[in-house]
């Protein structure tokens, strides 16, 4: 028997529900390590790359869950991940109550313990929360940072394949915890953004060459990931998008409920989720939250 052969025989067999921009990637990630992974799409031609590479397709999220010990996904939205786990031939009418689900969407907390709860009560599977950061770079590289919420044992019995793709994996509590965590990233991330947007151009306004800033604040306080790869971005334009301005509305209006719910004020993420909004009313929404540095551009 060769090692690879081997290698799948000591490890769960996974499965991974929705191959997206970041699915895809991590599914990619799983095979490399030598995971038997059956994978799952609504849309069957995204199957194409992971199945290139030995992965099994499954008809349906049941088949493609009933043939693993550990499932994961990650879905649009709180909508879609309920129909893929509660819907016709969902998650959740998969048998054997031994398995666990690895949840990478990002949702509102409570709807996260709502699922987790349901899924439980429909067959006995656990749920793990356990939303990303580091974009489809860190999940091609396997630099992801993963924070999760739910039950100790549940957690240590996932952390080893979720390691395949991620550096950085925390258990920040018990169910929600690990949207909660998300949303605490997200605040960060975008009240950076709008700020980054202002510092390229009050330098450019100055007549300080903007696109410098990453250089010469490397190593400072003000260094951060999102100063090194988003102000050349805000400086020279891009041709991809990385992440969609209506997105990170999204993660920031959650946190605003969130902070509702709480009494906890948030002036600056509001600030912040206002000049998303601005974007969406102007026709922005899909594109990344670096045009927000065009909401300062002098006219000519």
């Amino acid at each position: 028997m060769n090692n690879s052969v081997n290698n799948s025989m000591n490890k769960p067999v996974v499965a991974y529900l929705g191959l997206g921009l970041m699915g895809l990637p991590m599914a990619l990630r799983l095979l490399d390590a030598g995971y038997t992974v059956h994978v799952w799409n609504r849309s069957r031609d995204k199957l194409a790359p992971a199945l290139a590479k030995g992965a099994v397709a499954a008809a349906t999220p049941r088949a493609a869950c009933e043939a693993a010990d550990i499932t994961l996904m990650c879905l649009l939205n709180a909508g879609v991940v309920e129909s893929v786990v509660f819907g016709k031939d969902g998650a959740a009418e998969a048998s054997r109550s031994d398995k666990v689900l690895i949840d990478h969407s990002s949702m509102r907390p409570d709807k996260t313990r709502e699922y987790a709860r349901r899924l439980c009560e429909a067959n006995g599977m656990q749920w793990v929360d356990a939303p990303v950061s580091g974009g489809v770079a860190g999940a091609q590289n396997g630099s992801l940072a993963i924070m999760c919420g739910g039950e100790v044992d549940a957690y240590e019995r996932v952390k080893p394949v979720m390691a395949a793709y991620g550096a950085n994996i925390n258990l920040m509590g018990t169910s929600g915890a690990g949207q909660v965590t998300k949303l605490c990233n997200q605040l960060i991330v975008g009240s950076n953004l709008a700020v980054l947007a202002e510092a390229v151009r009050l330098a450019q306004n100055a007549g300080v060459d903007a696109a410098m800033l990453p250089k010469a604040l490397a190593g400072g306080f003000a260094d951060s990931k999102p100063l090194q790869i988003f102000v050349p971005r805000m400086v020279n334009g891009f041709e991809h998008v990385l992440a969609s301005s209506n997105t990170m509305l999204k993660d920031l209006d959650t946190a605003l409920d969130l902070a509702r719910e709480t009494e906890t004020p948030l002036p600056i993420s509001g600030l912040a989720a206002q000049l998303l909004r601005l974007l969406a009313a102007r026709g922005e929404g899909e594109n990344e939250p670096t045009v927000l540095a065009d909401l300062y551009r002098k006219p000519k």
